[in-house]
């Protein structure tokens, strides 16, 4: 029986930076993803009405 496929980790944005994300933190005490760069919270791209 094949291995199912493990899916791709949907790709996050840092508002702040103007960038993708493929290395982001998690805060311990709220779950919180956030952009290990400057520590703002991370959008997916589809929720920021671009396109």
């Amino acid at each position: 029986m094949p291995e199912s496929p493990v899916p791709e980790p949907e790709p996050l944005y840092c508002p702040k930076c103007a960038r993708e994300v493929t290395d982001p933190l998690t805060c311990g005490d709220c779950s919180a993803v956030i952009c290990r760069v400057c520590g703002t919270p991370l959008e997916s791209p589809d929720e920021l009405g671009i396109g």
